[in-house]
């Protein structure tokens, strides 16, 4: 059974910088396309950064590009989101998730909220 835990949230001004982590077991991120997605209040979850097998980074949302950067860690089984020069849109619930996305693999997500 595929687990995975988002950690990393947290409260920053406008500007900062954050890392997220996805914590996964039950599957091997060096072999499965993984994503980090996001939703905001009032809004639907929407991707917003895909990284391909081995590590081939794929795709960016255009709000985010230049300014996030997602990566894996094989021996950890973990992969990350970094996000600086955050804004104040960037504020959501973070989750990670296959790619394409499992309905059975929705964690509880990690909260994060920047401040102008």
């Amino acid at each position: 059974q595929v687990h995975l835990v988002e950690s990393g949230g947290g409260a920053v001004r406008a500007g900062g910088s954050l890392r997220l982590s996805c914590a996964a077991s039950g599957l091997t991120v060096r072999t499965s396309a993984m994503a980090w997605f996001r939703q905001a209040p009032g809004k639907e979850r929407a991707l917003v950064a895909r990284i391909g097998l081995s590590g081939f980074v794929s795709y960016y949302v255009d709000s985010v590009k230049g300014r996030f950067t997602i990566s894996s860690d094989n021996l950890k089984n973990t992969i990350y989101l970094q996000m600086n020069a955050l804004k104040p849109e960037d504020t959501a619930v973070y989750y990670c998730n296959k790619d394409p996305p499992s309905i059975n693999c929705w964690g509880q997500g990690t909260q994060v909220t920047v401040s102008s």
